[in-house]
């Protein structure tokens, strides 16, 4: 019986083992293009709230006055940027925001790529001009795609996807009673001891964020790979004009909202194909504003099509659900703050992942390098790949975040 206990033991132990270098390849060989994907993804969270910081023309005071109407926002927007073409108008993220408004400068004769024009949503008056790079789009690009072609940097960064799943179930695996580590405090000691305990103890309590951001990850590898939901289609205008604004577009929300009382009208649309498009939130919840919308003739008023998030088939509501719960977008601020927490505790995973691992060579004496050039040696070859990635994300950066794609 003992020898049967001791070979049933010997042989968990190996099972375990194998648990534990998939877990440690799994974290620790491309952990530098993992770390980045991370730490980007992390902030792209705050990249609005980040760009109004850097840039004093998006700041608003919020005032107890109502609001200037979508007319006059698209008029100022117009007047400021007369050369260009005005695309796309966007209600105030938060009321200390301004409205934002796109202007496509490649139409009419004007050239570059489009412009941001920011106004006051209480006075309609413009509080300043942008270019099209901004930190969110940085931000955006470089976590979604690298700079890379869409077809070519989307699924590379969604197969690291299959690596959180995989570090996910071998952690569980390996960490025996995991469900009494919660509220077990890290130990001082040493470095690996510490980063061990913070390591186990963060993931424990992100254990729902990895498995979330894994599996909405897994969608999007899914989307690239043709699996992407089809795209309702709305109907196309017979005679294409300029961009209505002002008492015109009023007119045009009018009637949107005599169609749809209860859509919170987020974004404007000025498209050449199916009029002006309204968008924003209504009784669907967990979807992007894209799903609710109205698209009226600026030529007659005509509703020539609507969209409704409730009337989405399982594929689409997926697809719409994604970003919210990808990005923690849902529940306004108090949801991006939740987040941008667990993002930035599984960042600092990625980073513990690999002091373990160089700290337990280093303590059992098999090499007489630094810890960092251990955990470098560790990555092998895919240390040169991802940290090239990286660098090729970075010089990729001014040319593609200037464009218009």
């Amino acid at each position: 019986m003992a020898i049967k206990a001791r070979n049933k033991k010997i042989g968990g132990e190996k099972k375990r083992s194998l648990w534990w270098r998939v877990h440690a390849w799994a974290g620790l060989k491309l952990t530098i293009f993992m770390t980045f994907v991370l730490a980007t993804g992390t902030l792209a969270v705050f990249a609005h709230e980040i760009d109004w910081l850097v840039t004093p023309a998006m700041r608003a005071s919020p005032q107890d006055g109502p609001r200037a109407s979508w007319g006059t926002l698209a008029a100022a927007a117009a007047k400021a940027e007369p050369r260009g073409r005005l695309t796309t108008l966007y209600a105030p993220i938060d009321p200390w925001f301004t409205a934002e408004a796109w202007v496509d400068m490649g139409r009419y004769g004007g050239k570059g790529a489009p412009r941001r024009v920011y106004i006051d949503p209480w006075s309609g008056k413009v509080t300043g001009a942008h270019g099209w790079a901004n930190v969110h789009r940085f931000l955006r690009q470089a976590h979604r795609h690298l700079m890379l072609p869409t077809k070519i940097g989307i699924p590379l960064v969604s197969s690291l996807a299959l690596l959180l799943l995989a570090s996910l179930v071998t952690g569980i695996v390996t960490y025996k009673k995991w469900w009494r580590g919660f509220f077990r405090l890290p130990r001082g000691g040493d470095a690996r001891r510490l980063s061990g305990d913070l390591h186990r103890l963060g993931g424990l309590w992100s254990l729902w964020f990895v498995a979330l951001i894994a599996l909405t990850g897994l969608w999007y590898l899914v989307e690239t790979l043709g699996g992407n939901a089809a795209v309702p289609k709305l109907p196309k205008v017979e005679t294409v004009l300029p961009p209505p604004t002002g008492a015109a577009l009023d007119r045009l929300v009018a009637v949107a909202r005599a169609n749809r009382p209860g859509l919170d009208i987020r974004e404007i649309r000025f498209t050449e194909d199916s009029g002006v498009v309204l968008l924003g939130q209504d009784r669907a919840w967990l979807v992007r504003d894209r799903a609710n919308g109205l698209a009226i003739d600026p030529a007659d008023g005509r509703l020539l099509g609507a969209l409704d998030g409730t009337d989405l088939d399982l594929h689409q509501r997926i697809s719409e659900m994604a970003d919210p719960l990808h990005f923690g977008t849902f529940g306004g601020l108090a949801t991006k703050i939740i987040w941008f927490l667990f993002g930035t505790i599984l960042t600092g995973m990625s980073v513990t992942g690999v002091i373990i691992y160089a700290k337990r060579l280093e303590k059992a004496g098999k090499h007489e390098q630094t810890a960092s050039r251990i955990a470098w040696a560790g990555m092998g070859a895919w240390a040169y790949v991802c940290t090239a990635l990286v660098i090729l994300a970075l010089v990729l950066t001014p040319g593609a975040i200037g464009g218009a794609s």
